[in-house]
């Protein structure tokens, strides 16, 4: 069972989108928190620099992306929580024989600090943790979930993903895996578009699972 970071364990989109609309428009971009997700969530870092930077029509300062991170992260410590149900659901599909991991599009860095604040540290442990900074493309390629199997020693056929932006869908899809997208702070349709199952709670995930399996999906594995 591989699960994004943000938005699926950690409830982090909203205020990683609010550090960054207000430092966007602080450059001169206005950005909204709306916007900022709209345009910005779920990309690479470098990839949300160059959004801007092409809005704008210069380049950020040097500095910009290392002060985005290192505000952003002050504002995790103040604020963080995980998502409602998140180490229930961990606990519980472990304690069923499950594998489980976190692939994310963050750095390393950014994942240990958000699982170290949210108290969900103890359910993935460094060595179940992947990060698209470690493989030639992020989401929507394959190639994050593809590495983050491997590592595990789990084909990808018999892995299931869990999902709440389209492109994290689609590299699921693209992986061979099941994609199921959690809808809770998303858009159900481009979910679905992109070839999820929806999932509305992550209290649901057990009961989909395990309770009705699909033949990708192998308990213990």
């Amino acid at each position: 069972m591989i699960f994004d970071c943000d938005g699926v364990l950690v409830d982090s989109e909203v205020i990683s989108s609010r550090v960054l609309a207000g430092m966007l428009t602080e450059q001169g971009l206005p950005t909204t928190l709306p916007q900022a997700r709209r345009d910005y969530q779920g990309l690479l870092l470098m990839d949300v620099q160059a959004r801007a930077e092409a809005k704008l029509g210069r380049s950020l300062p040097p500095d910009w992306l290392a002060r985005y991170e290192d505000t952003r992260a002050d504002a995790f410590r103040r604020e963080l929580a995980p998502v409602a149900g998140a180490p229930e659901t961990v606990e519980r599909l472990c304690a069923a024989g499950l594998g489980v991991c976190v692939a994310s599009q963050g750095k390393l860095a950014k994942t240990r600090l958000s699982l170290a604040l949210t108290g969900l540290d103890r359910l993935f442990p460094e060595h179940a943790r992947f990060s698209a900074h470690s493989v030639a493309n992020g989401k929507p390629a394959p190639d994050l979930f593809l590495h983050a199997a491997a590592a595990m020693g789990v084909e990808p056929a018999a892995c299931a993903v869990v999902e709440d932006t389209p492109s994290g869908v689609t590299a699921a899809v693209a992986a061979g895996m099941r994609a199921i997208g959690y809808t809770a702070d998303s858009d159900e349709q481009a979910l679905s578009n992109a070839g999820a199952e929806l999932l509305r709670s992550l209290a649901e995930l057990p009961r989909l699972l395990l309770d009705t399996p699909r033949p990708n999906i192998t308990p213990g594995a």
